[in-house]
This record gives structure tokens, sequence and C-alpha cells, in this order.
């Protein structure tokens, strides 16, 4: 079959599957998922794993641009309002579910140190858009709601970096084992610093591009060349093109006037490769792996979610905040979607050797977390006294975005 007609297919089914969930109340990458399961080589093998190798251009571009939009959340005069006590919070509620998942995946389950330790990494990351749905929905207000905002937005970055680090350690284990223990504690920090330089780089000129472009359509032009290019310097220098783009995305954010402008240009070219990639990583999905993996594929979900919980309601214990968010901060961090995805895929390109058994796993424990997390985010709102039925919005004000 011509790979154009195959393009049209894996577009047209997401948007079907899409739809699907919309009728049936699911986030939408729910939908592109399931789609994608069903035109892969677990079912009809219309989409076969070569063609989804050859679409690896398109994971490259989707993985840049959710980076990119991350890093619009990074305002400087945000995180300082926030504080400290939100940087407690996230950073032991990441460490937490880090651990738990490696410890679960290596100690209980005697599965490989490599494959621990990159699952471990991420499972940290948090679904923004679908936590943010329910908020939406809901019209919540209160102390959880503030609480939950900042946290999911500095969650992904803090994932991306432990990601990097666990890649790097990963690599080394694999191809270079007679490298000295100095040399592997440095690579992780020179891919992170580097990454971060580049990014700061390629956003600072962003900025300045930006500020001096009045045309909406010239700034989507100019936007996505210095995503793409970004991307592709750090993949070419060995360093991580999602952290890359994060900083380019956090630069813009705090250079340019009106850096919303320069968001909402990329998200009107952004949603059909949003699309392609999730219905794509469905297709990927080998569900015979997933059957030999069932014991580690619900050790991961139970971990996560057990991490997720107990590390958010310890850090909010430890800065001192009300039993509302301790008690329930945790259960509104449980849905896992895009960077997750994005992350095992990244796996699955460049670590073959565990790529399958990690991006088998991940993307099974996204269709539970994308299908429980919003549920258990309602759940935790509600029972923070947050939600109201009288400010429930209307169902067409929440089909607007996408995971």
């Amino acid at each position: 079959m011509n790979l154009l007609v195959k393009i049209s297919i894996i577009l047209l089914v997401g948007i079907l599957g899409g739809r699907l969930s919309k009728l049936l109340r699911l986030p939408y990458v729910t939908g592109y998922l399931i789609g994608g399961l069903l035109i892969g080589p677990s079912f009809t093998n219309i989409i076969t794993d070569v063609n989804i190798q050859g679409f690896s251009i398109i994971n490259e571009i989707a993985l840049a641009a959710i980076a990119f939009s991350i890093g619009s959340e990074f305002l400087i005069e945000e995180l300082i309002k926030v504080g400290k006590k939100i940087f407690i919070v996230t950073v032991v509620q990441a460490f937490a579910t880090i651990i738990m998942v490696f410890s679960a995946s290596y100690f209980l389950l005697h599965q490989s140190f490599e494959l621990s330790i990159l699952l471990g990494s991420i499972a940290a990351a948090t679904a923004p858009a679908a936590t943010t749905m329910i908020i939406k929905q809901y019209n919540t207000k209160g102390p959880l709601t503030k609480t939950i905002l900042p946290v999911v937005a500095i969650d992904d970055a803090l994932c991306v970096m432990s990601f990097g680090i666990a890649m790097a350690i990963t690599k080394i284990s694999f191809g270079a084992g007679d490298m000295s223990f100095l040399q592997m504690m440095i690579s992780p920090l020179v891919e992170i610093v580097g990454s971060l330089v580049v990014g700061f780089g390629a956003g600072f000129i962003l900025a300045f591009l930006a500020n001096k472009t009045k045309n909406d359509e010239e700034l989507l032009t100019l936007v996505l060349a210095f995503v793409v290019i970004g991307s592709g310097i750090a993949s070419g220098l060995h360093l991580s093109p999602i952290l890359t783009c994060m900083m380019i995305g956090g630069t813009l954010t705090n250079l340019m006037q009106n850096h919303m402008r320069a968001f909402h240009a990329i998200g009107r070219f952004t949603p059909p490769i949003y699309l392609f990639f999730f219905t794509l990583a469905g297709a990927s999905l080998h569900l015979e792996v997933l059957g030999q993996l069932g014991l580690l594929g619900a050790g991961y979900i139970l971990a996560r979610a057990t991490g997720k919980i107990l590390g958010a309601g310890l850090g909010a214990k430890m800065v001192g905040y009300p039993d509302t968010i301790v008690k329930n901060l945790g259960f509104s961090l449980l849905p896992q979607a895009g960077v997750a995805i994005g992350l095992a895929m990244l796996v699955k390109q460049e670590i073959p050797q565990i790529g399958d058994k990690i991006s088998t796993i991940i993307l099974g424990g996204v269709f539970v977390y994308e299908l429980i997390g919003p549920i258990m985010a309602k759940f935790a709102l509600n029972r923070a006294g947050e939600i109201h039925p009288d400010t429930v919005a209307p169902q067409e004000a929440l089909a607007k975005g996408h995971n």
C-alpha cells in the first residue's frame, strides 16, 4: 500500500478514535491510541513495524512541540510567586515515584537495572492536559486547585531531567562499559547542561526575531523552524531534544513580548501532528508483549500510583500544607500521556534492547491512567470541596484541547 495512503489512514483513524472518545467522555489521546492499536501489527497490520520506524521523523517533531509547549509554563514571575514550597512538593513526589517504580521493578520483579531505572524516570511524568480539563470542566477554585497547576507544570521538567540521567547511564551500561565512574556521573550532567545551553541560545535568538515579527503566519514558521532545528542540533550533539525544546519554550516565554502569540501560532499547526503521533504510538503497541509482561505492567501501574499519592502527601505534609492538599494532591497527578509516550518512543528508538518492553509497559499504563486519571482527579477535587454542581462548564467548552 502506498505510504501516502497509510498516512491518510492514520489521520482518519485518529479522527474517528478522537470522536469515539468524545462520545464516551474519555480523553482524546485514549481514542487515538485505541485507533492506532487496531490498525497496527497487533490486529490488522495495515501499519507495519517498518512503517512505524519510517515515520520516526513525525515522532521527533511531535515530541519537540510537546516539550516546547511545556516551556510556556515557566514564566519566572509565576515561578517566584509559587515559592519553594511548590518545588519541594514536586521534587518529593517525583523522587518518591521514581524510587517506588524502580524498587518494584528491580527488587520485587527482578528486572534489569537499566529497564528499572528508565521505567522509574518515565513514571514521574504527569499529563497536565488531563487534570487541567477537569479543573476547567468543574471550574474548581481553592487551595488544591492552586497547588495542582504549578506542580503539574514543573513535574514534567523534573521527569525530563531524571530521564536524561537515566538514558545516559543506560547507554553507558549497554555501549560503553569501560567508562570510569567519574565519566559515568559527568556524562548525564554534560547532556543536561548542554541541552539547556543550546535551548537558551536558540530561544534567545527566536525571542529577538519573534519580537520583530508582526505577521502570525510568519511567526508560526519562525517558531516551527527553531523548534525543529533545536531538536535536530540536540540530536546531532547527543543531547536531549526534549530538554532543549523545553528550554527554547521557557526562554521565549520570558523574553518575548506577548509570548502567548507564539504558542497560539504553533498550536494551530500541531493538532494533526499530535493526532498522528499518538495514533502511531498506539499502532506500535504489541499486545503479545503485553501479555508476557502482565505482572510487570501491573506492578508499574500500582507502584507509580502509590509513589504519586504517598510522595505528594509526604511533600505537602513536610511544607505544612492543610489536610485537603495532603490527602488529595497525589490523586490529581495520576494522568499520564504525551511526555511519557514520547520518552518511551525515544527509548525504543535509541535502546532497542529494552525499548519494546518499556514502550509496551508505558503505553499500557497510559491506557489505564488516561481512563482512571481524570476520574481520580475529579474525586480528589470533590473530596477537597472544590467542585460545585452549579459551576460545571458545558461539554462543548472541553473539546478544544488535546493531551
